[in-house]
């Protein structure tokens, strides 16, 4: 089945999207609406979401279960592609609460499909992120925001929802089109970069498919 906008289920087409004034979120956004989807992007600071053209915009916080069950009603998808900003010092909580939100908000709603970016370094995937990542930039200066990445994927796993966790390698911002490699089997996988425009479209590659469904696929060049 191709993406084209005639050939979408109108039961799947509906799709909302957390974290759509980031870097990954916003190309998810354009891309999901050139694949013809109908799009809502829950954002906190609209100002943010001006360019986001085609969408339906709607302004709340994502840990706010009231908030999204509003804007979760007659939806059929979710994707999350929420960031936090580093805090080498303090605990972080914002993924783990908004993602706990999301899902008792999806399952009363009866939102069937979540498709959660989280990254390498959450999960079995730590200490695969080659020499400086590992021994530098993860204990130094990622290691408080990876404890919140790994539960707010152990709140996805263990959500009842029909869920896909993606872990990107490192993000870049080069023109995608590359073959994209999806591992679960990291006992040969070292490092590693990939375009937020191609971790965009494998995630949207999942809002129907059911190829890594209930699976955390590491993605990469």
């Amino acid at each position: 089945m191709t993406d084209s906008m005639n050939e979408i289920d109108p039961t799947t087409s509906k799709i909302l999207v957390l974290g759509a004034t980031g870097g990954t979120g916003r190309l998810i956004v354009q891309q999901a609406l050139a694949r013809g989807y109908e799009v809502t992007a829950l954002v906190r600071l609209p100002e943010k979401a001006a360019d986001l053209k085609g969408a339906k915009i709607i302004v709340g916080d994502a840990r706010d279960e009231t908030a999204l069950r509003q804007t979760l009603k007659s939806q059929f998808a979710v994707i999350s592609a929420l960031g936090t900003g580093v805090s080498p010092f303090r605990e972080m909580t914002f993924l783990s609460s908004a993602t706990r939100a999301l899902v008792s908000a999806m399952k009363a709603e009866q939102v069937p499909r979540l498709v959660a970016i989280t990254g390498l370094g959450a999960g079995d995937s730590r200490g695969h992120g080659g020499f400086a990542f590992d021994n530098l930039i993860f204990p130094l200066l990622l290691r408080n925001v990876y404890a919140d990445k790994d539960r707010q994927e152990a709140i996805v796993k263990d959500s009842g929802l029909d869920w896909v966790l993606v872990r990107p390698s490192i993000l870049n911002n080069k023109p995608g089109g590359k073959p994209v490699r999806a591992l679960t089997d990291l006992s040969a996988f070292q490092g590693g970069s990939i375009a937020r425009a191609d971790v965009a479209k494998f995630v949207l590659d999942q809002v129907r498919s059911h190829t890594w469904l209930h699976r955390a696929p590491l993605v990469t060049w």
